[in-house]
């Protein structure tokens, strides 16, 4: 009888141990709360935060104020320390309309090569040089180069001359020699890469922001289409809309909206392409409703809505499903996996479909997050990113654009 006894308290220690490190590792290290609001975690319920003291520093210039909890498991079991910041609450009008994008990056990014052929057989100069996909060009020669226009311009100047190409690969920045060879098929001077300086397609708008004038989208970064590799962004511009198809989603191959932008005249301008979304400024208040963002520890397991546009300019409410939170996840724009179960959606478009980047998610009146990827084997469900992450991302956006500009 003991040794069944001490078996059994054995057993329910080392789950408890088990328990408690598992429930540590999601608790997250620092966290947002409302003023005049106690936080909590709403997804584990079983762990309580208790002011640790009563001081705390408050940010210059700022309402803000920070204080230190000590998180208790079952209100008993001290495991983690976390910083809390009490701030305002932020409110911003949240939208799910579509719009077009239209970027130009800093520098001509390689997209692909070409064997040319030379009295000595085929070859390919910038390959021999070790340029790789994804590098983007910023100088030939000590010539700043921006585009594709500035890289053929500088090449074509350069005759036989070797080349000395200055690039940037994963930001890190270095030089490689090209010499350029003759096509005997044209008798011109080839180096033998593709570069491209732009970046066209359809998004959803996340929310507008009514007190700094800016917008938030897409929920991720815009990438190169060959190389899905960051593009560095010099300028770039948002367009009215209208989706006037869809392909649908299915598992094995995600479908995609189908738009035409309905003018030339932009409606907005980027300022940051970030890993969580594109931000920037519009030249009028779009359409939509003012909900408070949730601060990611308020998000709940269970029933949500997703506002985005399957047809037209105009948005609508869907049912979803938020499956699983990752209050400590790495990426940038994975904090969340959703999954759609209206009828309605499904029947259309199978699933998620890409366009749907940055459409709003809704629960409990706030607003919580943005849908960003698709899971390509399950359609029906896919990534979404904390709305509260986005509004961090657009406000160091607003600063680094202020200083640069």
């Amino acid at each position: 009888m003991l040794k069944k006894t001490v078996k059994i308290f054995v057993f329910c220690a080392v789950f408890l141990t088990g328990f408690g490190v598992y429930v540590t590792t999601q608790i997250p290290h620092s966290l947002y709360c409302s003023q005049g609001e106690n936080p909590h975690i709403a997804s584990l319920p079983m762990v309580s935060l208790v002011p640790q003291n009563q001081t705390g520093t408050v940010a210059a210039n700022s309402s803000s104020q920070s204080l230190c909890y000590r998180a208790k498991l079952f209100g008993v079991v001290p495991v983690k320390t976390v910083s809390v910041t009490k701030d305002d609450r932020r409110s911003v009008l949240v939208a799910g309309t579509p719009f077009g994008i239209k970027m130009f990056s800093d520098g001509a990014m390689v997209v692909g090569f070409a064997d040319i052929a030379t009295s000595h057989g085929y070859r390919c100069p910038a390959q021999a040089a070790g340029i790789k996909t994804g590098d983007v060009i910023v100088g030939i020669n000590g010539i700043t180069t921006r585009s594709n226009d500035d890289v053929e311009r500088i090449i074509a100047q350069s005759g036989s001359a070797p080349l000395q190409i200055t690039l940037l690969r994963d930001e890190e920045r270095m030089t490689v020699t090209v010499l350029p060879t003759t096509d005997v098929t044209t008798g011109s001077l080839r180096t033998g890469m593709w570069v491209r300086d732009s970046s066209a397609g359809v998004g959803t708008m996340t929310f507008y922001d009514v007190n700094k004038g800016m917008f938030a989208g897409l929920g991720h970064g815009i990438k190169d289409t060959d190389t899905q590799k960051d593009i560095r962004l010099l300028s770039g511009e948002i367009v009215p809309v209208k989706i006037t198809g869809l392909a649908p989603s299915r598992n094995g191959q995600a479908g995609e909206l189908k738009g035409i932008f309905t003018s030339n005249f932009a409606t907005g301008r980027i300022m940051a392409n970030s890993a969580n979304g594109v931000y920037g400024n519009v030249f009028s208040v779009p359409e939509g409703s003012i909900m408070q963002v949730a601060q990611p520890q308020e998000i709940q397991v269970g029933a949500a809505q997703m506002v985005t546009t399957i047809e037209g300019s105009v948005p609508k409410k869907y049912d979803i499903v938020i499956e699983k939170i990752s209050l400590n996840s790495t990426n940038h724009n994975k904090n969340m996996i959703i999954r759609i179960t209206d009828r309605e959606l499904l029947d259309k478009t199978g699933g998620i479909v890409q366009g749907m980047s940055g459409s709003p998610i809704i629960q409990n009146g706030k607003l919580v997050g943005a849908v960003t990827h698709v899971f390509v084997n399950q359609v029906t469900r896919g990534y979404a990113v904390f709305a509260q992450n986005m509004v961090e991302s657009m406000d160091t956006a607003q600063k680094e654009y202020s200083v640069v500009g």
